[in-house]
Formats: C-alpha cells, sequence, structure tokens
C-alpha cells in the first residue's frame, strides 16, 4: 500500500499497518515467545529501535521472509531468542497484532459513521422520497428508512469485525509443538488459543477478510447512494465539505462519498486474495507471502472506507423540499417505512 496512500486512508491507520508496525508486532511476539519459554533474554533486544525493517526485507528476499534475517539479528545479541518458532509463527502472530490494532481505530470509524447515520434515520423518519428501483421511481420511501438501511449495514458489519478470531501462532516448525506451549504463548500477548496450528489452515485471515469485506460493502454502500442522491439531476443531498474540480468553478463533487466506494473496492480486491482457498501441505509456497501485503492494503483500505463513510454522513445536508418534488404523484403512505425506522434505531441502541 503505497500509491497515494494519504489520500485513502487516515494517518493513524496508515502507521497501524506500516513495516514499521509488522515489525514491533514481530518483535513483540519474540519477546511473548521468550517469556513463556523461560529463555534469558534481556528485554532492550527486543526493541525496534535497533533493528531497520527495510534492511531485513532486503536480506529476506533471499529467504522469502523477513523473520529469517530478524531470527539471526536477534541470536547474534542473545542466543536464547526465538526459541522452538518457525518464521511463519512470527509473522502470523505479527498478523493478528497488526489486526488487533487496526481493528481498534476501524471501531471507531464504524462507530462514528453509524452515529451519523441513527442521527440522519431519526430526524428524517417520516420525510418523504421517492423509492427507487433499478434507478427508476418506485413507491414512496423516507429518507429516514434509507439512512436506517445505511445504520443496520454497518451495524452489522461491525459485528462481524468484533467476532472475527485473532489467534495466536505457535506449531514450530513442523506444526507439532506441545499445545501448552502454544497456551501460554496466546495467553502473554492477549490473543485466542488456536486448537491445532493454522499454519496451513487460513480460515483466521478467511474470517477476517470476509468482515473487512462486509465493512467495505457497508461503508461503500453509503457512498453508491449519496453519489446517486448528489446528482445535479436529483439533488436530494449534498456533502457539506464537497470536493472542487480543477476546471469547473461550479462543481461540488461528493468527495468523501466517491472515495468511501474506492476504498471498498480496494477492500474487495484484496480481501478475494485472502480468501483464495487451501494452502499447501504444512508450509504454503507462495499464497501465505502474498497474504502480508494484502492484509495490510485490506485492513488500512477498510478503515479508509468506514472514514470517508463517516465524512459524509457526518457532514450531509439533506433537502426535503428536492425530495419531495421528486416524489410527487407516487402517494404519501410512509407508515411502513417510519415504523421501520424504529426497528431499525432500536437495534441500534442495543448495541450502543
Amino acid at each position: 500500500m503505497t500509491t497515494f496512500e494519504a489520500l485513502y486512508v487516515p494517518a493513524p491507520l496508515r502507521e497501524a499497518v506500516s513495516d514499521q508496525a509488522w515489525l514491533t508486532a514481530m518483535l513483540e511476539a519474540e519477546a511473548a515467545l521468550a517469556k513463556v519459554t523461560g529463555a534469558e533474554v534481556d528485554e532492550d533486544v527486543f526493541q525496534p529501535e535497533g533493528y531497520d525493517i527495510v534492511a531485513l526485507c532486503e536480506e529476506g528476499r533471499a529467504d522469502a521472509s523477513p523473520v529469517v534475517p530478524l531470527a539471526r539479528a536477534l541470536r547474534e545479541r542473545a542466543p536464547g531468542a526465538h526459541g522452538p518458532a518457525t518464521s511463519q509463527d512470527i509473522l502470523d502472530t505479527a498478523a493478528m497484532l497488526v489486526a488487533r490494532s487496526a481493528r481498534s481505530l476501524m471501531l471507531a470509524e464504524l462507530d462514528g459513521a453509524s452515529a451519523a447515520a441513527a442521527a440522519l434515520a431519526e430526524a428524517h423518519r417520516s420525510t418523504v422520497m421517492a423509492g427507487r428501483t433499478l434507478l427508476q421511481r418506485a413507491r414512496p420511501t423516507t429518507f429516514g428508512l434509507r439512512a436506517a438501511g445505511w445504520l443496520v449495514g454497518l451495524v452489522e458489519a461491525r459485528q462481524r469485525l468484533v467476532d472475527a478470531r485473532l489467534p495466536a501462532q505457535l506449531g514450530g516448525p513442523a506444526g507439532t509443538l506441545d499445545p501448552e506451549l502454544a497456551s501460554r504463548f496466546a495467553s502473554e500477548l492477549g490473543l485466542e488459543e488456536p486448537v491445532v496450528p493454522w499454519h496451513a489452515d487460513r480460515g483466521p485471515i478467511a474470517e477476517l477478510a470476509g468482515a473487512l469485506e462486509a465493512m467495505g460493502a457497508a461503508c461503500g454502500k453509503v457512498g453508491l447512494d449519496v453519489v446517486l442522491l448528489a446528482e445535479s439531476e436529483v439533488g436530494e443531498v449534498s456533502e457539506a465539505d464537497g470536493g472542487g474540480s480543477s476546471s469547473m468553478p461550479h462543481k461540488q463533487n461528493p468527495a468523501s462519498a466517491v472515495l468511501a466506494r474506492a476504498c471498498a473496492r480496494l477492500v474487495h480486491a484484496n480481501a478475494s486474495l485472502l480468501t483464495r482457498g487451501e494452502h499447501e501441505l504444512d508450509r504454503a509456497a507462495g499464497p501465505w507471502q502474498a497474504e502480508w501485503p494484502a492484509l495490510s492494503a485490506a485492513l488500512a483500505f477498510a478503515g479508509g472506507s468506514a472514514a470517508a463513510a463517516r465524512r459524509s454522513l457526518e457532514g450531509l445536508r439533506v433537502h426535503p423540499d428536492r425530495m419531495a418534488e421528486n416524489a410527487r404523484g407516487l402517494g404519501e403512505d410512509v407508515g411502513a417505512a417510519a415504523a421501520l425506522v424504529d426497528r431499525a434505531l432500536a437495534r441500534y441502541r442495543e448495541h450502543e
């Protein structure tokens, strides 16, 4: 994730999935391993300031892993470091630590987007607008119900993200290490304990990818609807801080909604790599190595999508008069729509 990354992803989330964050997570895993195995290693050995992640990656190209040169560097300083672990133990555990840090940031963005959607749903519970099916005017609905639909999608995506398992990994060279050691390792890091090593069973990664997909879809839906409703010919909403044009000063583009959609697509592109299926026997040759940048990107863009959706919703201007004009002749029976808004808000408040 390098091209124009600051455009899509807020700085705290970029930092949470950065190469430096992965280095810190790998060293955290190594420190926990030393502790649970009783290795006599000074804590200073595991300080990230003592290592250069770029140099480790350059050196690690020969091994297809940054952990191999990292382990060498650790053992030069403390022979007991790295213990019985294999490279995948450290990298998979680091991936879960990185995901945990990113998840806390993503949940905050989702909470903000949900609160904004809930406020719109409540304020416009009975604001009549045209329903649209196949992009054509249908029966009347309310803008509150449209916002309630966004709200439910965001709340459900949040729950999937919360439920995604983040297990530690400690199976050793062939996945046969004592499970009691793995249990202590997971406890030390505050990660879930796996039943057996998941070196070649990528269920936890696929589960996390699915949650990120759901998050991107929910935020992308917000972005798409706002883009459509903000069209000049529709004019039912607009963003308070709309983006400009380099050549047309009169334009006010729904830039946050546009970025929410763009990030959602990038989540999908990267998450699809994380759910491509089986890995070979006890250690994958290629598919595992491809996961690392894809996971960072999927985490970052999911957070970017939520942040953009939040900005769009928090500054959304609703134009009821234009909605009423566009809904003229469709009727005004929206009682059921208002009741559905109440259901959505009640469910949201249960999860607050």
